[in-house]
């Protein structure tokens, strides 16, 4: 009964691949929020619904300059902890961030100084952080995703779902809530959206890269993920699920190989492969009944002016609770492509986290919600602004950027840190971590895989 509420999880008693799992404590059962003003979702012209979650970016760093959005605001400038003054600054040209720190944003006293009580204007107080957290790109960096979020809908009000860093931010997308604050490699027990599309009958299917963010939960999902080169596939025969999830190649390294837009990696390939997806789906069968929703896991510690609201948290694992109410995180770049969301510069400023996504798929295909986040009427569900009378099926003429070689940082310069990191020194990421377990190792090793490049 807990497992099918999706709320509580018990301690598992083995160790699979990564480490042993943990406990969650117990939330309410959740109500299932008011039903607004919708088409009956079975007669919505939705059938596809496909998510795909990059790496580490915030919208002031990266869509700061978007005509009508809560953008970056005029004059706006960070005090360093010795009371200097720095104004955010374009980073054009510099398309890694070589020779910086990665941002931190670890979940407590990192990103609570840089929310400073709302203020918002602690990101150069942040221990190991440089001017690099308070630079941004402009339009022109990023072609494909500049004309991508200016022909659709962009979401300014965007939020990670938790003050805290990559694993518990993607652990909200697939089950609305986290069992853990930082990257650890516990095995998770949490239910998640793909448990109730099963039990409903409703296909899904996960795509990744190089390393699988579900090998977090075991072997559970392995029959139901397949490679990117298969979403390829599926987008041009008309194949695809009723749900996918879609991940890019991670960063590992700061060997510049990744194309999910983690720092270091050369954010030209991020925009290539999102520019990849688009056309994939945008020129295949199934595009006039689908949803394309692109989002960033996190803020990867970049600057942000909007401060987070407080919501309904979903258990009592964030321990910064005001009346049972948790900090979201800060905005990250969101952007719903559709022929439902159709329209030039449209910003939809909408109160939504990660958790909207399981809404609108929960809406689509009558499933329950699984936590008191996803239920709660605080966080929005994305198909109540969609155009449902007047749909645009035609797909936009939109940039199609090339990849460019990946370069390490150590051959352009050294980072101010490193850790943690491989024998040879070269900085190595979260999903470098995970993709050294066994665990994912024997994802790796399943023949479907094997054309996959081992991390």
């Amino acid at each position: 009964m807990q497992e099918l509420l999706g709320i509580s999880v018990t301690e598992m008693a083995t160790t699979v691949g990564c480490a042993r799992s943990v406990s969650v404590p117990t939330a309410p059962i959740p109500t299932p929020a008011p039903k607004p003003a919708l088409p009956q979702p079975q007669y919505s012209g939705i059938e596809h619904v496909i998510v795909v979650t990059m790496e580490n970016r915030s919208f002031d760093h990266f869509l700061g300059w978007l005509p009508r959005a809560d953008g970056i605001p005029p004059g706006l400038s960070f005090k360093d902890a010795s009371g200097a003054a720095h104004p955010v600054y374009a980073l054009t040209g510099d398309y890694t961030g070589c020779g910086h720190p990665v941002p931190n944003n670890s979940y407590g006293n990192q990103n609570l100084t840089a929310y400073n009580d709302g203020k918002m204007d602690g990101f150069l107080r942040v221990p190991d952080n440089d001017i690099y957290s308070i630079g941004y790109y402009q339009a022109g960096d990023i072609p494909f995703m500049a004309a991508f979020a200016q022909a659709f809908s962009t979401c300014d009000h965007w939020f990670a779902p938790i003050l805290a860093e990559t694993f518990a931010n993607r652990m909200f997308l697939w089950s609305a809530q986290t069992d853990r604050l930082s990257n650890s490699l516990s095995i998770s027990g949490l239910p998640t959206i793909f448990d109730r599309l099963s039990k409903a009958g409703v296909s899904h299917r996960y795509y990744f890269g190089n390393i699988p963010f579900l090998a977090l939960w075991g072997l559970k999902y392995i029959s139901a993920s397949s490679s990117f080169s298969d979403f390829l596939r599926d987008s041009a025969s008309g194949s695809l699920p009723a749900v996918s999830f879609v991940d890019p190649k991670f960063t590992v390294l700061d060997d510049g190989l990744g194309n999910d837009d983690h720092p270091h990696s050369d954010i030209r390939n991020g925009d290539a492969f999102l520019s990849q997806v688009f056309h994939a789906v945008a020129t295949g069968p199934d595009w006039a009944s689908t949803v394309l929703i692109v989002t960033f896991d996190e803020w990867g510690g970049f600057f942000e002016h909007v401060a987070p609201p407080r919501v309904v948290a979903p258990n009592k694992i964030d321990t910064n609770l005001v009346n049972g109410e948790a900090l979201l995180g800060f905005r990250v770049p969101t952007v719903i492509a559709s022929p439902f969301t159709r329209g030039a510069n449209q910003v939809d400023s909408t109160i939504y986290d990660h958790t909207a996504i399981l809404k609108l798929i929960e809406w689509r295909w009558s499933l329950a919600p699984l936590t008191l986040r996803d239920a709660s009427i605080e966080i929005g569900n994305p198909a109540v602004s969609f155009n449902y009378a007047s749909p645009d099926a035609s797909a936009p003429q939109m940039p199609q950027p090339s990849t460019v070689p990946g370069r390490p940082c150590f051959l352009q310069s050294a980072t101010a840190k490193a850790e943690p990191s491989t024998p040879e020194g070269q900085p190595m990421t979260e999903f470098g971590v995970l993709g050294k377990t066994q665990l994912v190792s024997d994802w790796l090793h399943d023949p479907r895989f094997q054309q996959l490049e081992k991390p």
